[in-house]
């Protein structure tokens, strides 16, 4: 299944994608949540009525619809650096032995077509397309093995990131979690729907222009790898939201260095899953308190 949280007609609840539109799961399923954190939580049994649900269900065309991100408020917002060999070739590092984990604050999500802010306090702002995956369930020390039982399903994900703010530190939090600066999107494919997570082609174009193109084949961590990796330290919960990483072609290692700014548009694809696509624009004024 596409699970999504969309909005129509005033209102926003979580629904189906496939080919003929939305099934609103508020109306095919009304004993389901009808946000997207809340169904998670409510397990297997959610997502076959979820599931069930679809059959004979009357459709709303998705040209009539507002997508939202799937996840409005992630529990855990976290991303990988580094994880993708060509990535790290072309800034100048090591392969690391252990992933590099950050978190992105999760007040920078925003969903499909929400502006992405050049904000008032750096120009130096960079796109990077990635494979994001939500956890289904609470779960703690899970190995390998058992990964993928623990995956509701994958998603797109843009690290947008502020460069000078996320360099001039160790830590990166900072650079990685300005408002906005979280796209994910544009919906969450379930597990059961790709046979493998890890032979996706990626791509991120800006302004029509290829800027990153692979293969999540190339990740140094894979997605199973980084939930034993993780779920070592602390639990992982419905909801949470883990980045992978981006291959090579960023703007900030281009000769001459290509930043976004305003009037830019980025579009990231992953096969199996959907586009992801985001104005970028100056920070509007009325984002102060």
């Amino acid at each position: 299944m596409k699970l999504v949280t969309f909005s129509h007609g005033d209102h926003t609840r979580i629904g189906v994608v496939d080919d003929a539109g939305v099934v609103d799961l508020s109306s095919a399923a009304p004993e389901l949540p009808h946000d997207m954190l809340a169904f998670l939580e409510a397990g297997p049994a959610a997502m076959q009525t979820a599931a069930a649900a679809q059959d004979g269900a009357p459709r709303i065309a998705l040209s009539e619809v507002r997508l939202e991100a799937p996840i409005a408020r992630p529990p855990k917002f976290l991303a990988i650096g580094l994880n993708y060999a060509d990535h790290v070739a072309e800034g100048g590092r090591e392969i690391p032995e252990h992933p590099t984990v950050f978190n992105k604050q999760s007040t920078c999500v925003v969903g499909p077509g929400e502006g992405i802010h050049v904000p008032r306090a750096s120009h130096v702002v960079d796109y990077e397309g990635e494979l994001g995956f939500v956890i289904g369930r609470r779960c703690r020390h899970v190995s390998r093995d058992d990964a993928a039982d623990v995956i509701a399903g994958y998603t797109v994900v843009n690290d947008v990131t502020v460069r000078d703010w996320q360099l001039r530190v160790p830590t990166w939090t900072m650079g990685k979690s300005f408002d906005t600066h979280g796209p994910i999107g544009p919906w969450i494919v379930t597990a059961d729907e790709l046979a493998d997570p890890h032979r996706l082609d990626i791509r991120t174009w800006v302004n029509g222009e290829l800027r990153q193109e692979s293969n999540t084949k190339e990740l140094i961590f894979d997605c199973f790898n980084l939930v034993e990796h993780l779920s070592t330290a602390f639990t992982l919960e419905p909801g949470d939201v883990i980045a992978t990483g981006t291959p090579a072609g960023v703007g900030i290692a281009m000769k001459p260095p290509k930043l976004l700014a305003a009037g830019d548009r980025v579009r990231i694809e992953i096969d199996g899953i959907g586009a992801l696509e985001n104005p970028v624009i100056d920070e509007p004024e009325d984002t102060a308190s």
